[in-house]
């Protein structure tokens, strides 16, 4: 029986190992949970507006919410000063009516908010996509093949690193929410989403493509690399069956940083108002639409604040709960691994 189990561990894979490891990292896994629960919620977005029955991308100035039995404005009458101007109600605390209050044009902002988190979502997971697929390749190229494919696509990453990255973001930003992309086959309207996809998962391509380009270096003087090379193997069977599997690892490292980083950059830019453009909301807009009510109604720009540093949070944890799992120096280990 011992021998059984003996040749069990003996013949559990790597992945199996680390999937075992990262399971034990409970802190890993309850931001995993964290995580899974708050793109849950942000894809119930049209749901609760409908459940609501509201519309979070209309003015709704005139209209009212029963609390307590009572029929009140959503736009209340102001009471400093003069006594000129609205200010919008504050948070009911009541889910579907109002629960965080209303912002400066009388829309929910529980319902902006999740829409805002699907949107930033979806804006931070394709642009990682992007970045990591793109710095993928030019990181594998550069590394096996050196020479003139190395130097020319290193003297490219050196090009885009010399940016600052967010004064990059901005600048490409700028003009490309004012006048779209028409590359003919591919056109991107002004206030497409994938603008902000586009952008943010080109400006961060150099700091993936780099450390990949430096293992693919690495390996590629590795024995079973050249006794491959020696035996004739074909260079693009190295590449996938060789290379590729062996940087995997730092790839998938990547991706919940990655998540979080490009996450932070949308919100930055769509605050900015050159990431997310009207009628659409991200977290970062609703930071913006916040900031004029800061003393009066904080819960409109402290909502997505929190649900940013939040999700932030998570992933970076998550990201580090990953690194142990699959680094054979992990300090994790699991007993008779």
């Amino acid at each position: 029986m011992s021998d059984a189990v003996a040749s069990l561990r003996v013949s559990r894979g790597p992945w199996a190992t680390a999937l075992r490891r990262l399971s034990r990292d409970k802190a890993a896994m309850v931001c995993l949970a964290v995580f899974i629960l708050i793109v849950i919620v942000s894809l119930l977005a049209p749901a609760y507006a409908s459940w609501a029955n509201t519309d979070p991308f209309r003015s709704t100035l005139d209209a009212t919410v029963m609390i307590d039995g009572q029929e009140i404005p959503v736009m209340e009458q102001s009471t400093e000063g003069l006594g000129l101007g609205y200010t919008p109600i504050g948070p009911t605390w009541e889910l579907g009516n109002y629960f965080l209050g209303a912002d400066n044009q009388g829309r929910d902002v529980m319902a902006r908010l999740l829409y805002g988190g699907r949107n930033s979502l979806l804006i931070a997971g394709a642009s990682t996509v992007i970045t990591i697929l793109v710095a993928t390749i030019i990181g594998l190229a550069a590394g096996f093949f050196g020479g003139v494919t190395d130097t020319i696509l290193s003297r490219i990453l050196d090009v885009l690193w010399a940016f600052p990255v967010y004064l990059l973001a901005i600048s490409l930003s700028i003009v490309l929410i004012a006048h779209g992309i028409d590359l003919g086959l591919i056109t991107l309207e002004a206030g497409s989403l994938w603008l902000p996809i586009f952008i943010i998962g080109i400006v961060y391509i150099p700091y993936i493509a780099r450390p990949i380009r430096g293992q693919v270096l690495a390996l590629r003087r590795s024995e079973f690399v050249l006794a491959a090379i020696g035996l004739g193997v074909p260079e693009h069977r190295i590449l996938l069956r060789d290379i590729l599997p062996n940087v995997s690892t730092t790839l998938i490292v990547f991706v919940p940083l990655m998540l979080a980083i490009n996450m932070l950059t949308e919100s930055a830019l769509s605050f900015l108002s050159i990431g997310v453009q009207p009628p659409d909301a991200s977290w970062g807009t609703i930071i913006q639409d916040g900031q004029g009510l800061l003393y009066t109604r904080p819960w409109v720009a402290l909502a997505p604040g929190l649900a940013i540093a939040l999700t932030v949070l998570v992933l970076n944890v998550l990201g580090d709960g990953l690194r142990d799992a699959l680094d054979p120096r992990s300090k994790i280990r699991l007993g008779g691994d």
